[in-house]
């Protein structure tokens, strides 16, 4: 048996794992990133954050044109070719595939598609078209990600129950869709399929969509839009049951005490995800995973075997891409001995790409509640924003959530046209300990919607120009 020596191999090439390869790679060690998919990326490029948003950008000019009648210019229906937005959206991914790869090659970083397998806590058997190679190394990096969860009940075998990853290959417009889960990823695709042309239910059993996240006062717009834009959204309802019926599917669901049996084209569900992990020999290491089959690690990303480090998905926490590439930076520091960061309270701002969108970093004011935290709030409804006003977006709200004593930027929530751009600001307030006085003291450009956040500063105090609020004493 023939090993491949080299001081790090990384298990997955998402955003966690081609970022830790490329770090390790800039740092001067020898990498090997091992990837069972053809494509570099993993599941946010391939089948996650990149083809969601490709499509929402599609359904946006669809919405925008059917609205446009108002400003005095008019289109006629809009024609939907899906093979070509099929086709369209896969030269993205093939785009930033390409890339990645090439960015792996430049930096000396040796690629190998296929599924990796620990014999040991030094040995990794590798899986390949080629046949079964093994490498040795020094250091292992664990980020294989996760997958939608698919509940033994719903998984009939029926094309016709998808989930995120069949739904964003988009085989269909189907006349009548379900959608069972009003979390971020049901929502989103919600809107896609509403806006091709599909008669959207959606089922979910909290009193919320999207709830568990934002601030209701910034899911409010976002559940106003959802109202007009689906046939009906069923809160505190639940899916008993579902059995295939031809080519539509059954399903028996109960809601404000009555059972309700519907026919459905297509059945998403979106009930959350769950981490990959399974399969790979980790049992034949140190490694110790907890009940929900996450890998435990310490502050530094450490697993519980000292040469196996865990990021993103499979380590738990907010399943963020951006969460993954932060964490990327943390483990290769300390794997390969610089020892410069530990995984502290590091502010990760979270997006949902509705319409509109909505996104938050730091404390929200329903987490200061819960745990008992004093803040004050300050808010800026884009109802007075003239660039809102322009865009034809007034169904925003820009808030902050201040420490009474110091007047310090805890935490920021935005909802509106953008908020996914403008929560940058939020996160550079929070991570680097801004106050109230700092952000409205800087001066925005007009007219933007950044200004939203300088002016909801300014509110605070009781003098942002464009709406009126009570004076603070001392101010």
């Amino acid at each position: 048996m023939e090993l491949i020596p080299t001081d790090i191999v990384v298990v997955g090439a998402g955003p966690g794992g081609y970022a830790a390869a490329f770090y390790a790679a800039d740092l001067g060690k020898k990498v090997i990133l091992i990837e069972q998919d053809p494509r570099l990326g993993g599941v946010c490029m391939n089948r996650g954050c990149i083809p969601s948003k490709a499509l929402l950008n599609a359904a946006h000019a669809i919405d925008t044109a059917r609205e446009s009648a108002h400003r005095g210019i008019f289109f006629g229906e809009p024609r939907i070719d899906i093979d070509k937005m099929r086709a369209w959206k896969e030269s993205i991914l093939q785009k930033l595939g390409s890339g990645i790869a090439g960015l792996a090659r430049m930096r000396g970083v040796t690629v190998m598609h296929g599924k990796g397998h620990f014999e040991d806590s030094s040995t990794l058997r590798v899986e390949t078209a080629e046949g079964q190679k093994y490498v040795r190394f020094d250091k292992a990096i664990v980020a294989v990600g996760s997958r939608p969860a698919l509940p033994r009940a719903f998984d009939l075998g029926n094309p016709r129950v998808m989930t995120s990853t069949e739904a964003l290959e988009i085989p269909e417009i189907p006349e009548n869709l379900l959608i069972i889960g009003g979390g971020y990823i049901g929502m989103e695709l919600g809107s896609v399929y509403a806006s091709l042309g599909s008669k959207v239910t959606v089922i979910e059993a909290l009193d919320s969509i999207l709830a568990g996240g934002a601030d209701p006062d910034l899911v409010r717009p976002v559940a106003a839009h959802a109202k007009k834009a689906f046939k009906e959204i069923r809160l505190k309802a639940k899916v008993l049951k579902m059995t295939s019926a031809g080519k539509q599917v059954k399903v028996v669901s109960e809601h404000e005490g009555k059972t309700v049996e519907e026919l459905y084209d297509r059945v998403l569900v979106s009930v959350g995800r769950v981490p990959n992990g399974q399969d790979m020999g980790l049992e034949n290491t140190k490694v110790e995973r907890d009940e929900k089959g996450f890998i435990k690690i310490d502050e530094r990303m450490a697993s519980t075997d000292p040469n196996i480090y865990a990021i993103g998905d499979i380590a738990g926490g907010l399943m963020l891409a951006h969460k993954a590439s932060k964490e990327a930076r943390i483990a290769v520091d300390n794997l390969a001995g610089e020892g410069r960061s530990v995984n502290r309270d590091y502010v990760i701002p979270a997006v949902v790409f509705t319409d509109p969108e909505v996104a938050w970093v730091g404390l929200t004011e329903q987490e200061a509640k819960q745990k008992g935290i004093a803040v004050e709030v300050a808010k800026f409804p884009w109802g007075a924003s003239g660039r809102a006003l322009t865009l034809d977006r007034v169904d925003g709200l820009t808030k902050l959530i201040l420490e009474p004593e110091t007047h310090r930027i805890l935490g920021v929530g935005i909802v509106g046209h953008g908020a996914a751009e403008l929560i940058g600001e939020g996160a550079v307030a929070v991570e680097m300990g801004a106050t109230a006085h700092d952000l409205a003291s800087i001066v925005h450009p007009h007219p933007t919607l950044s200004e939203t956040v300088m002016e909801a500063a300014e509110s605070f105090f009781g003098y942002s120009t464009h709406i009126h609020t009570r004076k603070r004493e001392g101010h």
